[in-house]
């Protein structure tokens, strides 16, 4: 029933923002330049990488070394409005159409961080991974690492239609609201140290 939601509900949103998709393109390639699309493996359902496809949002500013220089440095005001609307992650509708990816899910994070989980925190890895989950609704970017991977477990031992419905409904407040997009202090957020 989930798999075959998301994958009406993404061909769907696919065709109706199309025109979005494009003028998106369009801006991403005049204000941040090429490749318009970031790409990154992440790991998916059992741990399993995939690639993650979003709409960039960071320039690829060097410094004198050739060294990429911080994330504070290279995000810029437009990108900070594709992350802070969400508008940033339409591309990952082609991973959910492609199975990588649900609707809702615990969000899925770097590949570096799978041997720092405790047996608990890997369980979030027992479902697909998601454009949005439980954790983004209690408080996005702007909780503890631990209190982000307790709330995706908690999603995993309660996971339902039910409750997927109301993480979508939720979503859209939380993105009109624009309210946990970053970590305090931060221009995106702390990595994860165990």
């Amino acid at each position: 029933m989930k798999r075959l939601f998301d994958i009406a509900t993404a061909t769907v949103l696919s065709v109706l923002l199309l025109p979005v998709f494009i003028v998106l393109c369009v801006l991403v390639r005049t204000k941040l330049g090429s490749p318009i699309v970031f790409r990154q493996v992440r790991p998916g359902l059992h741990g399993r990488p995939f690639t993650l496809i979003k709409f960039r949002t960071m320039t690829d500013a060097r410094n004198g070394d050739g060294e990429l220089l911080s994330d504070a440095q290279r995000l810029t005001p437009f990108g900070r409005f594709l992350r802070s609307t969400s508008l940033d992650e339409l591309p990952e509708l082609w991973n959910v159409l492609r199975g990588e990816m649900s609707f809702v899910g615990p969000r899925p994070l770097l590949l570096e961080y799978l041997p720092l989980y405790s047996p608990r925190q890997a369980r979030r890895h027992e479902v697909r991974p998601g454009i949005t989950g439980w954790a983004q609704v209690n408080g996005r970017n702007a909780l503890a690492w631990e209190d982000r991977l307790e709330l995706d477990v908690w999603y995993v031992e309660n996971r339902s239609m039910i409750l997927d419905l109301k993480i979508l409904f939720l979503t859209v407040g939380r993105v009109i609201s624009r309210k946990g997009v970053t970590a305090e202090g931060s221009a995106t957020v702390e990595k994860f140290k165990g």
